[in-house]
């Protein structure tokens, strides 16, 4: 897919934008990581300038400090909010997101089912990933359990995420497993199984840029991570590999929602349904951007491989409860803390 092409789609849909010219005039606020900047800017803030005939102005910085932010403001001063959906369901707690009229939204039907309506009447997802176990297949060998993190020959050889971060919550449910329960209703065996764990973690990291220097310095080999880091690990160590696991591994989907106090509520679902589109799902998959919603992308096998990507893949993933989560996290995040001495 070309940029020639996207900008073909674009004149196509100016028309049917038409009727909110007037409301797209103007500033929309986005709240976004501010990843992938140059492809960003061209795959998606340049098109849909021109379209909307308005001005783009973004708010940057990892999730929870921007849902700190806009909680502070009450749920104003962002018109469209990007977050990864363990904080988007603390968002929706908060009560800070309105709900988004699906009859705006035009590519809905052409998403997975998973990414339609992930929290209700809350934003769909615009990408889904997966948090896994990725390895050095040239130093360990293969991991095909979650289990597995607990194997004597990986004393000292495993990094995983901190309890703060998105995937943080999963190695408690994970251990909870492994230890017989689930840790949303008794979590104490879930962190005796963890403190069994300590031996085999070197240090646990809060970003991907994190998680990739401590594979590139040797300092681990293995790592429970997001699929999105997997990119920046095999650039670093080439024969880092992504695991396959008997019990499949876990959604992680990024959401789009509309803040309760969002100035530009009809160009905030236009936005939402721009990056739905099938060419923008297109090319930010070709490029590296984001993994796609859309059941009708087509990618190449080189392109897919860093994916969550296909309905096989898709249809094998776990979902976390991140309502339950919230109820027990403050508690987890003391226990954790005390246990890696935070």
């Amino acid at each position: 897919m070309t940029f020639r092409a996207l900008r073909a789609l674009l004149c196509g849909t100016a028309l049917s934008l038409a009727a909110g010219a007037a409301a797209a005039q103007g500033q929309l606020v986005v709240s976004w990581w501010g990843f992938n900047g140059e492809k960003l800017q061209a795959n998606v803030v340049e098109p849909f300038q021109k379209l909307c005939g308005c001005e783009l102005v973004f708010e940057t910085g990892n999730n929870g400090d921007r849902l700190n932010k806009l909680a502070a403001r009450g749920g104003a001063g962002v018109d469209v909010i990007f977050l990864t959906d363990s904080f988007s369901q603390v968002g929706i707690e908060q009560g800070l997101f309105q709900a988004v009229d699906r009859s705006k939204l035009t590519n809905l039907g052409a998403l997975y089912e998973l990414a339609r309506a992930p929290q209700g009447d809350y934003g769909p997802a615009y990408t889904i990933g997966r948090a896994g176990i990725a390895y050095d297949s040239a130093k360990v060998q293969p991991l095909t359990s979650w289990s597995d993190l607990w194997r004597e020959d990986l004393k000292g050889m495993i990094s995983v995420p901190g309890i703060t971060t998105t995937a943080g919550p999963m190695v408690v449910i994970r251990a909870g497993i492994k230890a017989g329960t689930d840790a949303l209703v008794d979590d104490g065996p879930a962190f005796a199984a963890i403190e069994a764990l300590k031996a085999n973690i070197v240090k646990t990291y809060n970003t991907g840029s994190e998680a990739t220097n401590l594979v590139s310095t040797g300092e681990v080999s293995v790592l429970m991570v997001q699929d999105f880091v997997m990119s920046s690990l095999r650039a670093a160590v080439p024969t880092m590999t992504w695991a396959t696991l008997q019990e499949g591994d876990i959604a992680t989907l990024n959401t789009l929602n509309i803040p309760k106090g969002a100035a530009n509520v009809e160009l905030a679902h236009r936005f939402i349904d721009f990056m739905l589109s099938s060419e923008v799902q297109q090319i930010e998959a070709e490029q590296g951007v984001d993994a796609p919603v859309r059941t009708d992308v087509v990618l190449t096998p080189e392109q897919a491989a860093v994916w969550t990507y296909g309905e096989a893949v898709i249809a094998g993933l776990q979902r976390i409860d991140y309502a339950a989560v919230n109820v027990r996290k403050k508690d987890w995040i003391e226990r954790w803390n005390e246990m890696f001495g935070m």
